[in-house]
């Protein structure tokens, strides 16, 4: 609670900015509009990289068009506001292709609006962007915003300003995304929402908000962003309440009738990447000090899962290769809690490694392979101190992904295949979708989340029977 009104404040404090940077005043009735419950399993679900968004997905929300430098107002160019106001409205239903006993057969059903005002001045840009949610799911009535519950979601309340033209400052909260992975992740530790993309919404909602303050540093020899975030944002976990996942306590999956409640940690989180372009290809380097982003330790004492702390070190490369765009991302996870692996409850320390190529095959059919593989540190250890009855993992562990994109009918229709292959763990995740922009406002969209595996205790093989079926309709304004 304390939480959500320090953000709420926050937010009101940028509407208010916005309001006294305006010369003219605004247009009336414009404004901002994974394990379960009295003794959990040691582990969540953790996501083996987590899930990035396409490659070329920017880094920071674009500006609508229209907004210019122009703030000077007369009697001819009064039009000229430096506040523009934009959104949709949307409604999303789903249904699961398996029963599931823990969990309601709608896998999704919501209706949503969502209101964005952005202000662009001579020497400062914000935006406030806020989602107003009827959820017949989970149907939570209060709202919590490090969660992403209730009817009201605030998805950005941010201010940016050039101090000098060697830093850029950005406050507030914002989405963050780093690396270079096609729904993969190494590197980016900024919050994921998996229940919102294991469940059908938009890909743009696996992206969580951060509360921070970003300083852009420019200078010659290399770019500089430095993101400091003053309390621990953890994922919006698998935590039983919309996806049910199998608990090695019980050796039975755990749903609603075992809801994850964890022990958040309050400190800190810093997070750092130094880039540059080298010959065609962008070269980066990464730190980060923090906590793992989903509660896969174990407090016994206190009977609650935690974030145990973490430190990661990594780099990337993304360059052309042929005719397409080649990639390679490694990390190197600290797990500072268990550095010799010899504490069950506590994840051990992990390399992480992904290697890509994307290339246009035919005319708009465009291709992505990607391969990935976790190895876990002191494995002897983990080995010779897991608890009987706990699946054991493999040292390694590999994925493999590949998307296809083709356009038709000018370019008016994208289908879409995403696919995760687990030859380690024998298990899988497809994600076919075809979306129609039937005009400039119109959006109609159709997907499937499927799930499978050999073996119920792997990870994407744990979600089978939360495999769903989703349409959507979006209008844009």
């Amino acid at each position: 609670m304390k939480r959500t009104v320090s953000t709420l404040l926050f937010s009101s404090a940028i509407l208010a900015s916005l309001t006294a940077m305006a010369e003219p005043p605004l247009p009336g009735g414009l404004g901002p509009a994974e394990l379960g419950q009295g003794k959990p399993a040691p582990t969540t679900p953790a996501l083996p990289s987590g899930l990035s968004l396409p490659n070329g997905a920017a880094t920071e929300p674009t500006l609508p068009g229209g907004l210019g430098d122009d703030n000077t107002f007369s009697s001819t160019a009064a039009h000229h506001s430096p506040f523009s106001l934009h959104g949709f409205a949307e409604t999303r239903i789903g249904q699961r292709l398996h029963d599931d006993e823990l969990q309601r057969n709608t896998s999704i059903g919501e209706g949503r609006v969502q209101l964005s005002l952005d202000y662009t001045g001579d020497k400062v840009t914000a935006n406030v962007t806020g989602d107003f949610l009827f959820d017949d799911v989970q149907r939570d009535k209060s709202v919590q915003l490090d969660r992403g519950r209730g009817p009201f979601d605030l998805r950005e309340a941010w201010i940016q300003t050039p101090v000098n033209r060697h830093l850029d400052i950005k406050a507030g909260r914002q989405i963050l995304t780093w690396g270079v992975g096609d729904l993969l992740f190494i590197n980016d530790l900024f919050p994921k929402d998996w229940n919102s993309f294991f469940s059908g919404r938009d890909t743009e909602y696996l992206k969580a908000p951060s509360d921070a303050l970003k300083l852009a540093f420019y200078f010659e020899p290399a770019n500089l962003d430095v993101v400091y975030v003053p309390e621990f944002d953890s994922d919006r976990f698998i935590d039983g309440q919309r996806i049910s996942f199998y608990n090695p306590l019980i050796g039975d999956h755990s749903g609603r009738d075992m809801p994850v409640n964890p022990d958040f940690p309050h400190g800190r989180e810093l997070a750092v990447r130094l880039y540059k372009n080298l010959a065609g290809a962008e070269l980066a380097f990464y730190g980060y000090d923090g906590y793992w982003k989903s509660p896969n330790g174990y407090d016994p004492y206190k009977e609650q899962n935690t974030f145990p702390e973490l430190r990661v070190w990594g780099a990337s490369l993304r360059g052309n290769l042929g005719q397409g765009i080649a990639s390679a991302e490694v990390g190197y996870y600290d797990s500072r809690e268990d550095r010799n692996g010899s504490d069950p409850l506590i994840n051990n320390s992990e390399t992480r490694l992904l290697l890509a190529y994307e290339q246009e095959l035919v005319r708009d059919l465009t291709g992505t392979l990607q391969y990935y593989v976790e190895r876990l540190e002191d494995y002897d250890d983990y080995r010779d101190n897991l608890p009987a009855g706990i699946p054991q993992r493999d040292k390694y562990r590999q994925l493999l992904s590949s998307r296809l994109t083709w356009l038709t009918h000018n370019q008016n229709v994208t289908w879409s295949l995403f696919v995760y292959y687990s030859p380690t763990d024998k298990d899988w995740y497809a994600r076919p979708k075809v979306s129609w922009k039937a005009s400039d406002q119109l959006l109609l969209e159709t997907g499937i989340n499927s799930f499978g595996g050999s073996e119920e205790t792997t990870f994407f093989g744990q979600f089978e029977e939360a495999s769903n079926l989703y349409a959507a309709i979006r209008y844009s304004f």
